[in-house]
């Protein structure tokens, strides 16, 4: 959380003076007459001083329950101030007109040189603050889902059932064997030979046995659930659909239909059948469906290693927050979220604002992916840029153009900085694999917003998993927008609509806390009932929430993240 006077918020500030300045200028200058429109040309439809360009409207107002306002680089849709009250007519006199058209001119020209001028430093403001070379959110996660994908397919490599649990099938599962792999019997009851009543045989059949003898017509025999159907039986008759007389005679009470309550073979499968692509998820029931099928290991994509650095003087690990020092919100979060999206978290490692820790750790990182989080701002404790650069990373995005999360960035570390492969044959499965680093802001639901745009498309082609297929959903009510900028704003998911959330903050996570996912509101931002993409959470997606098997979150409930 280093460098907290962010970029975006110098340009909010910056905004402001001219806005402050613009309205100065109105104040004294002359009012327009009537039905001229107002002064400064902002009347609907037309450009705002912020630069937004003319054409677009103003931005939808947010609803009368929204909240608080947004903070830091949340700024607010821009309103149209209304025009000053027009003054009352007076004699028409034809110097006077001619005087005042003069007027009217210089205001105007006045007003234009004013608004390039505005134009102009703002411009300014955002070269120095580098949003020109800001990615488009939707180009960001594509740029992360390539960066993600191998440059050449893995070799399928068999991994005991009990260890495939949250990983993604490399090649297709194949039924080994027909399932059922025999004829069986769905209840408890009686395996019955034609047509009733039937004579009970003595013995009965149970799960387990091996092949049992034929039965002749008028023969019954009791069987268990799953037991192996004998030879040449019409029927199973449930216990609670049948009673047995005096002389040992099985009697029906309801209609007996050939084959009721039987699986036959096959039922579910044949040898040979596909029962799951690749890139599919191991979940238990996928375990089940394998062993049952008759697979004792799997072809699995080998887990990502990930290192999480948290970077900020300011942050304290226990306790309430004091003078001036904040507690430490995405040091806690960040393992078991990165571990949902299918990741071994090996370690989180606090350095603080020290730029030749931070050059160290990330030189000697043997970790597939490094998170940071803070410091990838300008600031003059924002170390994560200049650190790259003396490695010689490649930036692949330095900077997205959604809010929160604005000065989120991707890099491909070079392969030496990963360290040797001697000895670890997790770090020998991966050599020759790109190395990356996701640099997150330090404000907590701007790091999220860095997580969903960067972390997870890039984390799913490291793991072999599909892209999320898109999800939409209409608002339930208007949500105010960036002027240029996409915004994700926290929702939950009510009957048919996607409700916004007031606590939207980039510093907020009360609002994520409670989320079904974050809504993606285009530049200019969205009106009720519009649908809008909404981006699932880890643990709310179909299939999610495969790594929170253990105690502290990870597939193996023995495994521990080390902390230093």
């Amino acid at each position: 959380m280093s460098g907290g006077h962010s970029a975006d918020a110098e340009l909010d500030e910056a905004l402001a003076l001219v806005n402050e300045d613009r309205a100065a200028t109105r104040a004294a200058s002359t009012p327009p007459a009537p039905g001229s429109g107002s002064a400064t040309g902002a009347g609907p439809g037309s450009a705002s001083a912020s630069g937004s360009g003319a054409g677009t409207g103003p931005a939808p107002a947010p609803p009368a329950d929204a909240g608080p306002a947004p903070h830091g680089d949340e700024p607010t849709a821009p309103h149209p101030r209304p025009a000053p009250p027009a003054t009352p007519p007076t004699p028409a006199r034809s110097d006077q007109n001619t005087q005042n058209t003069r007027n009217d001119q210089n205001t105007r020209n006045d007003q234009n040189t004013r608004n390039d001028q505005n134009t102009q430093n703002t411009q300014n403001t955002q070269n120095t603050q580098g949003t020109p070379r800001a990615t488009a959110w939707p180009e960001a996660r594509a740029v992360s889902r390539r960066a993600g994908a191998p440059v050449t397919a893995a070799a399928p490599v068999p991994t005991p059932l009990p260890e495939t649990l949250g990983r993604v099938l490399t090649s297709p599962l194949t039924a080994l064997t027909d399932l059922p792999s025999f004829d069986t019997s769905a209840m408890d009851g009686w395996a019955v030979a034609g047509p009733g009543p039937w004579t009970v045989l003595a013995d009965g059949i149970l799960a387990g046995q091996e092949r049992p003898g034929p039965l002749g017509d008028g023969e019954a025999v009791r069987i268990a659930t799953g037991a192996r159907i004998p030879q040449d039986t019409t029927a199973v008759i449930r216990s609670e659909h049948a009673r047995v007389d005096d002389k040992s005679k099985l009697h029906a009470q309801r209609e007996v239909v050939p084959g009721q309550d039987i699986r036959p073979r096959a039922q579910e499968c044949r040898a040979g059948d596909q029962l799951l692509p690749p890139g599919a998820l191991v979940t238990p029931a996928v375990l089940g469906l394998a062993a049952a099928a008759g697979y004792d290991a799997l072809p699995v994509a080998r887990r990502p290693r990930a290192e999480v650095l948290v970077l900020g003087d300011e942050l304290l690990t226990e306790g309430l927050p004091q003078e001036g020092r904040i507690r430490d919100a995405l040091g806690p979060m960040l393992p078991p979220w990165l571990r949902a999206l299918g990741v071994e978290v090996t370690a989180v490692r606090r350095l603080g604002d020290d730029a030749e820790a931070l050059h160290e750790a990330l030189a000697r990182s043997t970790a597939d992916v490094v998170v940071t989080t803070g410091g990838t701002a300008s600031g003059p404790v924002d170390h994560v840029h200049p650190a790259l650069r003396r490695l010689g990373a490649e930036l692949l995005v330095d900077g997205v153009a959604v809010r929160p999360g604005h000065p989120m960035l991707l890099a491909r570390l070079p392969e030496a900085a990963a360290g040797g492969t001697e000895g670890n044959p997790d770090r020998a499965a991966g050599k020759g694999r790109s190395r990356h680093l996701v640099g997150l802001p330090g404000n907590p639901l701007a790091a999220v917003s860095g997580l969903l745009t960067l972390a997870e498309p890039l984390l799913r082609g490291l793991v072999g998993r599909p892209a999320a297929e898109p999800c939409t959903a209409p608002l339930r009510d208007d949500v105010h927008g960036h002027p240029h900028d996409t915004r994700l704003v926290p929702v939950v998911l009510r009957a048919e609509y996607a409700v916004p959330l007031h606590y939207n903050g980039p510093a907020m996570l009360r609002g994520i806390a409670v989320a079904d996912g974050l809504a993606v509101v285009p530049p200019g931002g969205a009106r009720r009932r519009q649908e809008v993409e909404i981006l699932d959470l880890p643990w709310t997606e179909p299939g999610g929430s495969h790594g929170e098997l253990g105690p502290n979150g990870s597939a193996d409930p023995f495994s521990e993240v080390r902390f230093t």
